[in-house]
């Protein structure tokens, strides 16, 4: 696998895992109510509505490779704030040119805790992976798999939130490029800062560790840890039909495991009513 497309796996893994698949609404900020939105890689613990629905798009590119990452994801509401389904699919590029699918993800959260207001939230995900991805191409586990993951909220007054995350993946029968299959477990801790310059402005940082299992061989595995830092803003556009639109921009830095690694991250949700 060349090092170009290990790296884009870990960054598939984490995109997966905290950020497309069940990631949260993005509350109307209609009057002085501030943005609940997604954060960049860490999932925040807010399900959508009842009657309202949101589509992300997200673009990650490797500022080394020019390689790059994308995922869309759709949200819906069932019945209520308590359930939500969602759904996501990946597009992967190689800087060699080739593109391809990633693996789908099938989502549902359960909103324990927030769903009569905050200050805490808490959100369990669970999901199921499809192998849709390539896996001889390393765009893709070549088996399904499940994921599991907790967001925490935390509203800390009016101008200041925290979010928590802690994941893992568990894929029984991945494919190595080589040949063979092994069963592959993945892990992951995030944690962002999120401060309310503006009811319609957002700034925040995040951190997430991932510590990523990837099938080599018949029952063999290699296990990579990767760190980054995410420094970025959000902002809100409202319009009075009920439409909402948020771009975002990040900056993924590489510590530790990933020093020296830089990359660019977009973001852009659409909500309204159905």
């Amino acid at each position: 696998m060349s090092p170009f497309l290990s790296r884009l796996s870990v960054t598939a893994g984490a995109l997966l895992l905290l950020l497309a698949l069940g990631a949260p609404r993005a509350l109307a900020a209609q009057g002085g109510e501030p943005i609940k939105d997604n954060s960049f890689l860490i999932e925040e613990a807010y399900n959508q509505e009842r009657g309202v629905v949101q589509h992300i798009a997200t673009h990650l590119r490797d500022a080394r490779s020019s390689g790059w990452a994308s995922s869309f994801t759709d949200e819906w509401p069932l019945g209520g704030v308590r359930h939500q389904l969602s759904a996501t699919l990946l597009l992967l590029h190689a800087p060699e040119g080739e593109v391809g699918i990633g693996d789908a993800a099938l989502n549902y959260r359960y909103q324990l805790r927030g769903a009569e207001h905050g200050p805490l939230f808490v959100a369990p995900r669970a999901t199921l992976i499809l192998p849709t991805g390539d896996a001889g191409k390393g765009f893709g586990a070549g088996g399904p798999g499940v994921q599991v993951n907790l967001p925490v909220s935390v509203e800390h007054g009016a101008r200041l939130a925290t979010h928590w995350n802690v994941g893992a993946t568990y894929t029984p029968r991945a494919r190595a490029l080589a040949g063979g299959r092994a069963g592959t477990t993945s892990f992951a801790l995030g944690q962002s800062v999120v401060w309310l310059a503006h009811p319609r402005l957002n700034a925040l940082v995040e951190t997430l560790w991932t510590r990523t299992e990837l099938a080599t061989g018949a029952g063999v595995t290699e296990r990579s840890d990767a760190l980054v830092v995410v420094p970025g803003l959000r902002g809100a556009f409202n319009f009075p039909s009920g439409l909402q639109i948020v771009p975002g921009l990040g900056a993924p830095i590489g510590l530790g495991p990933s020093r020296g690694e830089h990359a660019l991250f977009l973001y852009l949700s659409v909500e309204h009513d159905f």
